[in-house]
């Protein structure tokens, strides 16, 4: 049985030091939105702490200054540099011939300093129907001094993340485009030749994909000039990432983006975009299990046993979850399904092309990772040259990890 298979591999998880240092790392890192702290019983309403834990978190954070400071939204914006990370497909429609960034984001400096994750991307375009793309990003963890198991030191290690992939867009139609991307990832949390660890492998490897899908159409509402957008993303599709040859890895944070964008110019000095996106990991829900006294082996109560592979995974966690209490005592899987859709909300004014001014609203639910907050941003064009700024500020105000974060965007594009 699968249910015994996994209570078999749980004690040799629990025993291997290696996997929960780069664990627990990645989590307080990564995955701050987990330390909230404790969330009030009346927040969650029924629903009971059942975040997605993933590896490589880090690919999920928006690593621009324009996207996120319209509430972390970019797969049906106006194409731009940074489009690798949101929609590879837009770039098909970018008006320029092509373009750098680089970003900067000192993360959850309200908790732990000295974390920072670093973006640069590219585009070229060939002709009007295809372009190539790339990025590279590079999350830097705090140094950090790591201990033999009689506690002699080992020395000072500084953990880092890599992700660089290649991109290719297309136009389908006049109106329609579509991408590929190719990602190699490198996650090094830990030394390679730890004393904890006895020398195992510990740098986690992984291959993935992404793939988008972008339309534009332009309208024409009693004489003014606007433009519907709509966009799918499906990023990080592939195996799954292991810190050490005696454990089971964690699932790469495969998601899916869906959103739509209407624009409008007013003159030719304004114009205003309206967005909405929705956001969903494509990982598979923990499944709630219980420890049969007879037996001593785990029992499935709840939810979905692990599937068998990355293709089934995607489409089990959309039915997959334990489920919500109700009131009369059952669970409603559809209600704590429906909580693990991320929605965002943002806007974006330009001025003659040369100042931008963004806000947005970003929502998880509480039982999911509670990550709510506002975002600004600001940006600012001469010639060919650009920089985008942008700020967040969470509901749970200076408590957050996430108080105080700013991304800083510099960019340059060239040709017409």
């Amino acid at each position: 049985m699968e249910s015994n298979n996994r209570l078999s591999r749980l004690p040799r998880i629990r025993r291997t030091s290696l996997f929960l240092s780069a664990l627990i790392l990645t989590i307080m890192t990564s995955c701050l939105h987990l330390a909230y702290g404790q969330i009030p019983i009346s927040v969650l309403n029924g629903a009971q702490l059942n975040a997605i834990q993933t590896s490589v978190p880090f690919l999920t954070l928006a690593p621009d200054g324009r996207a996120s400071g319209m509430g972390d939204i970019g797969v049906a914006s106006t194409p731009d540099i940074n489009s690798q990370h949101w929609n590879v497909g837009k770039y098909a429609f970018a008006e320029k011939r092509g373009g750098a960034a680089l970003s900067f984001t000192p993360w959850a400096t309200n908790l732990i300093p000295g974390i920072y994750l670093f973006n640069l991307a590219g585009y070229h375009k060939l002709n009007e129907k295809n372009a190539f793309s790339g990025s590279i990003r590079y999350f830097s963890l705090k140094t950090i001094n790591f201990h033999t198991i009689g506690g002699t030191s080992s020395g000072d290690f500084h953990p880092f993340e890599l992700a660089v992939d290649a991109g290719y867009s297309r136009k389908i139609t006049d109106y329609l485009s579509g991408g590929l991307v190719l990602r190699y990832i490198h996650s090094e949390l830990v030394p390679v030749q730890n004393a904890v660890s006895g020398g195992i492998e510990q740098v986690g490897r992984s291959l993935s994909g992404d793939m988008g899908l972008y339309y534009q159409s332009d309208i024409q509402p009693e004489g003014l000039n606007g433009q519907w957008a709509f966009g799918l993303n499906i990023s990080n599709i592939g195996p799954p990432v292991s810190y050490s040859k005696d454990t089971e890895g964690l699932a790469l944070p495969t998601n899916l983006r869906l959103g739509g964008r209407y624009s409008l110019s007013i003159g030719e000095a304004h114009r205003i975009s309206l967005l909405a996106e929705l956001y969903k990991l494509l990982v598979p829900t923990p499944g709630v299990y219980e420890l049969d006294t007879i037996s001593n082996e785990l029992i499935l109560i709840r939810g979905k046993e692990d599937p068998s592979s990355l293709i089934r995974g995607m489409y089990q966690s959309f039915y997959d979850a334990p489920g919500m209490l109700r009131p009369n005592g059952s669970y409603s899987v559809i209600a704590e399904e429906m909580h693990e859709i991320v929605f965002s909300l943002g806007a974006e004014y330009w001025y003659k092309q040369r100042l931008a001014l963004r806000s947005g609203y970003h929502h998880e639910h509480a039982s999911k990772g509670n990550m709510k907050y506002f975002t600004f941003g600001a940006g600012f064009r001469y010639k060919f040259l650009s920089f985008d700024l942008s700020y967040l500020l969470p509901v749970n105000g200076n408590y957050s990890p996430l108080f105080n974060t700013f991304r800083f965007t510099l960019l340059t594009e060239f040709g017409s």
